[in-house]
């Protein structure tokens, strides 16, 4: 799954990265290195300028709310639960499949975080003797230190108990698709430690790489086939992790030492 990340690249980074069109500076994020859900995230999407002469698609940088509320949804309260989108269900969940056919965006980071569960502390709470066990965080990104382009929907929601010029009257949401996690060897060299993606958990975001960002974005792109084969998973080995200090798990810390590079696991969590 991702249910937390890092992205403190700059929007004019991200701009010449995906070659955005448009964007509005005011409106642009600070650097956020414990991206939580519903907060605001940065987002790449191709869509056409409200009142502009052309219908024609521009590529934008855009802020949404992390955490997709179907279009036709009473409330907003289940956005925290809707961050993740599977990408073997999302053609036919209802949530998801409409934004997947017309509404897809790019969400950029610098990686993702993932908690691993020691062996011998989940020993411990299968046998009752801790009911909670230690996690050890890890950081998992694009080996070569490029953006990485996680692949999601994004949706539109109207609160129809606010008056149609009201600033909160319409939400720009989204969600981040996973597929399952690599298996093939990962570059971690720790004696004792997860030997792939798959050993940090069972899911991850699924990594766009450069040669489909356009095809992805294109909202002329709306045949269910063709959009299942843009799901497919990139090139293994793209990836590495590397564990990181345990003040990530508390999302009030953010900063960039959360992305320091630990020698091993921290010692109340060693494997």
């Amino acid at each position: 799954m991702c249910g937390r990340y890092a992205a403190s690249r700059r929007p004019e980074d991200l701009v010449e990265v995906f070659g955005v069109e448009r964007w509005e500076p005011e409106e642009a994020l600070a650097a956020d290195w414990n991206v939580a859900p519903t907060k605001e995230v940065h987002v790449i999407l191709d869509r056409p300028l409200k009142d502009a002469p052309s219908p024609r698609p521009v590529r934008q940088l855009r802020v949404l709310r992390w955490g997709l509320v179907p279009s036709w949804a009473q409330n907003p309260d289940g956005a925290a639960r809707m961050i993740n989108a599977r990408s073997e269900t999302i053609a036919e969940k209802p949530s998801f499949r409409r934004p997947f056919a017309l509404r897809r965006c790019i969400v950029p980071a610098d990686g993702y975080y993932e908690w691993v569960t020691a062996h011998d502390e989940r020993q411990l709470e299968v046998e009752g003797k801790r009911k909670r066990a230690r996690k050890q965080p890890y950081f998992v990104l694009p080996g070569d230190g490029s953006v990485f382009a996680m692949a999601g929907i994004y949706e539109f929601w109207r609160d129809r108990t606010l008056p149609d010029d009201h600033p909160l009257a319409w939400w720009a949401t989204c969600s981040v698709i996973t597929a399952e996690a690599e298996t093939a060897p990962l570059g971690v060299t720790l004696a004792e430690g997860p030997r792939s993606l798959a050993d940090i958990h069972p899911r991850m975001p699924l990594m766009l790489t450069p040669d489909r960002w356009d095809a992805w974005l294109d909202p002329a792109r709306t045949d269910p086939d063709e959009l299942r084969g843009l799901l497919a998973p990139p090139p293994g080995g793209l990836m590495r992790a590397y564990p990181v200090s345990t003040a990530v798990s508390n999302v009030r810390n953010n900063g960039p030492e959360l992305l320091e590079e630990l020698a091993g696991p921290e010692e109340s969590t060693l494997f």
